[in-house]
């Protein structure tokens, strides 16, 4: 695998296509949730909603195989080590940024529910994770499942990983419901790493044939998405797979030519735009439908969408040297393994 590495800016530890698949994925997902939410604030659709509908097909199943890519190289470390930065990390920036996402709703639950309600809607984000946050809540979970039943034949894991995904699973929890719909493609990702690294340098080296597989995948993922086939039994799962092949591959190509750099620095802090993405989203999303400006949803959603991205970047950039750093970079007093010698913040 380590063949397969390529340096990537100023840290040479990093995969450029990878970065690449995260920073695509992470736009995705701000994208939805800011299309979503233009087109509910405004009561109709506009022309990115296609967008947002071609893409749910692969955009968590892709998100989650890259996060489970790099797990062989860790999942044998002692437990403590383990937990530190595969669980107490996440839940670290749950807790804090699920804080602040109430910080800003609180109020107006407050005013027409009562102080009481905000307060176990507050708690029970504990339970039940709140809004965007849901990714890292169920990651932490992944990590440990895997690391738990890393003895078990992983042929018999990924099955059930399979039936689970398949299996029309909704009991009104989102932990349940999520865990069935995407564990299969973290374990994925873990399990066949070393195939995957394989494929993306195979399309490198054969970019042209790659090009045209990706144009031959598209039109089929839209049949699906358009036709509603793509929520079926086991077609669902053939789509995430293939959708995150797609994603691989276009990834892959883009490193190559050095194409988007944009994305490959969203992709180095992608958990940072995760975490911080909310608020320049729902702040922009207000001012310019409030203001009546465009009229056109679908670069109103678009717009939404830059400032959801910018605008969490900003927020870190602004944050890095002061004593904001503990917004995207973990304190000491909540680590509780020794601390790796090259930190990256939030990742």
């Amino acid at each position: 695998m380590e063949h397969a590495m390529r340096a990537s800016g100023a840290d040479a530890g990093r995969v450029e296509w990878v970065d690449y698949a995260k920073g695509f994925c992470i736009v995705l997902v701000v994208m939805m949730h800011a299309t979503l939410g233009v087109e509910a604030a405004a009561g109709r659709e506009g022309w990115l909603h296609a967008a947002v509908a071609f893409a749910k097909p692969f955009r968590m199943p892709d998100f989650f195989l890259i996060s489970g890519l790099f797990l062989a190289r860790v999942i044998d470390r002692d437990w403590r080590t383990y937990l530190d930065r595969k669980v107490v990390h996440f839940v670290y920036f749950y807790a804090l940024w699920v804080t602040i996402q109430f910080a800003f709703k609180a109020p107006g639950i407050a005013m027409s529910d009562g102080a009481l309600r905000a307060l176990a809607l507050y708690a029970e984000a504990f339970v039940q994770p709140f809004g965007t946050l849901w990714f890292i809540y169920l990651l932490p979970i992944f990590f440990v499942v895997t690391k738990v039943t890393r003895l078990v034949s992983p042929a018999a894991i990924w099955l059930a990983g399979a039936a689970l995904e398949i299996a029309p699973i909704e009991t009104g929890s989102v932990i349940l419901d999520e865990f069935a719909s995407r564990f299969v493609y973290f374990y994925t990702g873990y399990i066949l790493a070393p195939w995957i690294f394989r494929f993306a340098e195979h399309v490198q080296s054969r970019a042209g044939l790659a090009a045209l597989g990706l144009v031959a995948w598209a039109p089929v993922n839209a049949m699906f998405v358009v036709t509603g086939w793509a929520e079926w039994p086991f077609v669902s799962l053939a789509l995430g797979l293939l959708g995150a092949a797609a994603v691989v591959a276009a990834s892959a190509l883009m490193a190559k030519a050095r194409l988007f750099g944009f994305l490959r620095y969203c992709g180095e802090r992608s958990i940072v735009i995760y975490l911080a993405f909310f608020l320049p989203m729902a702040a922009s999303r207000t001012v310019l439908l409030k203001s009546g400006l465009i009229a056109d949803i679908g670069l109103v959603s678009a717009l939404v969408t830059v400032a959801g991205v910018v605008g969490a970047l900003l927020w870190f950039w602004a944050a890095r040297g002061t004593r904001l750093k503990f917004l995207f970079e973990r304190p000491a007093a909540f680590w509780i393994a020794p601390k790796p010698i090259r930190l990256q913040p939030a990742e």
